[in-house]
């Protein structure tokens, strides 16, 4: 007698390799055409009685969210690098798996950076709006100037795999890197970058700064007033990393009285409903959060995270696990 399909509930669509992949293998709730609200996914997950959810990153399972999780549920797996949507320690106390997808979203989301950093100094924003207009004048050769990439002071804080990739990526610009890190790298992973012990120690030779660390309660906030206000004037601010890590507040005010010249944002403390004012300073290059969102790196998350699914399912050892 052939034994049942696992129970998958998908809390979003995924890419349709990725869909024909589940469906072929499980028993699949149907998906949403919008991505599930936690309220949802509880109570979905209550009547279908899943062995494995698949989440992302806008969809927090957190305290009483994992209290009232079915007791079918073996595995949770985040479409995603960041695990700052979920309570690692109720989810492990459930005896539940818990997987996320790093490195294979690593080159995607620096190309992301790099986008938003040139987008950032050559003042994307504010020429599409004009271009949106009509144009109809020309320029002045001293009107709506932005700053050269080539040649600049990259400071990136945060130099893991991505920050490592957004650093080789700049030195096809001739820029100099610098870094903040927990821990000094390694030379041949360092290459020609220079190390800082502290990002304070680092902010006042950044022309651009980038970054790329995870989201923790110790880093809540962490770049304020304070630390902008350590960069020189007219420094370009990127945030690829995670929303969290910025006072919103500070970012705001340093982007007004031109301290900061421009900023190139993934990613928001209220996602996905940002701070209005962040949205209508015409220096802001603003994207949705969207750093893996290609073709190529959506599908090989979701495959990753399928792949964890089946190994926990069949009681073999996560390949991406997730531990406290």
């Amino acid at each position: 007698m052939t034994s049942p399909r696992p129970r998958l509930l998908l809390a979003q669509r995924q890419t349709p390799a990725v869909m024909a992949r589940a469906q072929k293998d499980f028993t699949v709730f149907p998906v949403p055409e919008t991505q599930m609200t936690t309220a949802r996914l509880l109570d979905a997950a209550a009547r279908f009685q899943p062995d494995a959810i698949m989440v992302s990153t806008s969809l927090p399972v957190r305290g009483t969210d994992v209290a009232r999780l079915p007791s079918s549920v073996r595995v949770i797996a985040t479409v995603s690098v960041g695990t700052d949507h979920l309570d690692i320690p109720a989810i492990a106390a459930r005896g539940i798996a818990l997987s996320n997808t790093p490195d294979v979203l690593t080159d995607c989301n620096a190309d992301l950076a790099l986008m938003l950093i040139l987008a950032a100094s050559r003042r994307a924003a504010e020429y599409l709006a004009l271009m949106k207009k009509g144009w109809g004048r020309g320029l002045a050769m001293d009107e709506m100037l932005g700053c050269r990439v080539t040649g600049k002071t990259l400071g990136i804080i945060g130099m893991g795999r991505i920050g490592r990739a957004v650093a080789q990526r700049a030195r096809g610009f001739d820029m100099k890197v610098l870094y903040s890190n927990r821990r000094r790298l390694p030379p041949e992973q360092e290459k020609d970058a220079r190390y800082f012990a502290t990002p304070e120690e680092m902010l006042p030779h950044c022309d651009i700064l980038s970054l790329h660390m995870p989201a923790s309660a110790a880093s809540d906030g962490m770049i304020d007033a304070r630390m902008l206000g350590l960069l020189p004037r007219g420094a370009i601010f990127i945030n690829a990393a995670r929303g969290a890590l910025v006072d919103e507040d500070a970012l705001i005010a340093a982007l007004r009285d031109g301290h900061l010249a421009a900023a190139g944002l993934d990613v928001f403390r209220n996602e996905p409903t940002p701070d209005a004012r962040l949205l209508e300073l015409p220096n802001v290059f603003a994207t949705p959060h969207i750093g893996s969102a290609t073709m190529e790196t959506r599908t090989d998350m979701g495959m990753l995270a399928l792949d964890n699914v089946e190994a926990a399912l069949q009681g073999r050892p996560l390949l991406t696990p997730v531990t406290g």
